[in-house]
């Protein structure tokens, strides 16, 4: 029943308009990047330097390890079949029709909400440069003018991602310069000491458990780099623009998470870093470079802005998918003439800007709430890939030529019950820890009621 459907959904695809294949293997690449580094490193790794202390660095390389298993079985599947709707296809076809539904308004309405978060940060520095603005207002109109600017051509999305990525990559890349220029001696006054990773209580200053704690905050500041997955169905060659993709984002993803926060607490003892405060900024400043905190806004903004973006992007493109499959409303599938799918986008839009609005005038009686309900669909997420990879191999078995043309998953399917076992421990962590039991339990609910709707309309 499952290939049955799965053939009928492709046969529909085929027949309903196409967005328009003009994004490049650059482009893919960035938006990657994009989708990962964000304020969430720029801002929210102090959080999880704090709670874990010098051992931080492993908490790093050990989400850094689990976004690697997801992105090579997300990229093998891409690479056989790379669509608009990813994962959520991929769930569809090879898990059961519910489940591609369930991950895909999921996924829609976390990118939806996160819409909203990122348009009010951005408002904050913003006005805080411009204190005669409203905040509610630049928040509204930045969403306002990002939906506008995704009703344009995908092209014009990949471009605006791939510098946006561009200035985040560059700065994080000259903070590490710098503090490695401050490691050999570089600056008069300076602390910068290997000895930095032992003070406070040493390496392990707040215990193993310490650096399982930051890991829910780590791990959650790298999901986005899927979306390079998603914007693989618009590019012009699709299966070597998402091996690419794939190839390169995790390896830089690691070296600008792993390497900038081990190199900031080894130029800085970790002790001086503030939750809330951008690390690497405490790290400048302790060197004496001027206008620090004035760059690093523009730097945060433009994260901000990024991810913005990218977040109407995404989640439009979910919808559109799911549309073609009838899942979705089927004037989401229409398409403009410059390939934008205008309706999915305007609703979208329409969407972030009521949470938007929502966040001003009802913080507490809603909005938080709508915020609690996306809190591990992340994990929902990787979860799902992980098990349409695991079936994937069963219903298909990757050929001689298959496996010499994708990105293979060479530990299958061992390392998929690994990732499984793992993820699922993390909900059962989260659903234990006091600050993060009500997101877990409200976004665990929520799945449940969309997957419950899933199975009624696919029975």
């Amino acid at each position: 029943m499952i290939d049955t459907q799965s053939r009928s959904a492709v046969s529909a695809q085929n027949t309903e308009p196409q967005l328009k294949k003009t994004l490049k293997a650059r482009h893919l690449s960035m938006i990657a990047m994009g989708g990962a580094i964000g304020a969430g490193l720029l801002v929210g790794s102090s959080t999880a330097i704090a709670t874990a202390g010098p051992a931080v660095i492993l908490t790093y390389l050990i989400a850094g390890l689990v976004l690697f298993v997801v992105m090579r079985m997300l990229g093998e599947l891409a690479s056989l079949s790379p669509e608009t709707g990813s994962f959520s296809t991929y769930a569809y076809r090879y898990i059961a029709p519910w489940a591609g539904f369930t991950v895909g308004w999921l996924y829609w309405w976390f990118w939806a909400v996160t819409a909203a978060i990122e348009a009010t940060a951005a408002a904050v520095i913003i006005t805080g440069w411009l204190p005669g603005l409203s905040q509610w207002v630049v928040a509204a109109a930045l969403m306002v003018f990002f939906g506008a600017a995704n009703l344009l051509s995908v092209k014009s999305y990949g471009e605006a991602e791939f510098w946006f990525s561009s200035i985040k990559i560059a700065a994080i890349s000259t903070v590490m310069i710098i503090g490695v220029v401050a490691l050999a001696g570089g600056f008069p006054v300076t602390h910068a000491s290997f000895t930095n990773l032992t003070v406070g209580g040493g390496f392990f200053a707040h215990g193993i458990g310490g650096v399982f704690t930051a890991l829910l905050a780590v791990i959650f500041s790298m999901f986005g780099a899927e979306i390079a997955t998603i914007a693989a169905g618009e590019s012009e060659n699709p299966r070597e623009a998402v091996i690419k993709a794939v190839n390169s984002v995790v390896f830089r993803i690691l070296l600008f998470f792993v390497g900038a926060v081990a190199i900031t607490i080894t130029v800085v003892p970790w002790t001086s870093i503030t939750p809330g405060v951008s690390p690497f900024v405490t790290m400048l400043q302790s060197l004496h470079i001027p206008y620090v905190s004035t760059v690093m806004s523009i730097v945060v903004l433009t994260a901000l802005l990024s991810c913005l973006n990218a977040s109407i992007y995404s989640s439009s493109r979910m919808v559109y998918s799911m549309s073609l499959i009838k899942d979705a409303p089927a004037s989401f599938s229409a398409v403009s003439r410059a390939g934008s799918p205008r309706v999915a986008v305007l609703a979208t839009a329409v969407v972030g800007l009521a949470a938007t609005m929502l966040n001003y005038f009802m913080p507490e009686q809603v909005f938080s709430f709508l915020v609690n309900t996306t809190g591990a669909v992340g994990i929902f997420v990787w979860l799902i890939i992980a098990v349409s990879h695991l079936r994937s191999r069963r219903i298909h078995p990757l050929s001689e030529q298959d496996a010499g043309e994708v990105l293979r998953v060479r530990t299958y399917p061992y390392i998929n019950w690994a990732l499984i076992v793992f993820l699922v421990g993390l909900l059962i962590f989260m659903g234990v820890t006091e600050t993060h039991r009500q997101e877990v339990l409200i976004s665990t609910g929520v799945a449940a009621v969309v997957a419950l709707v899933g199975v009624l309309r696919h029975r």
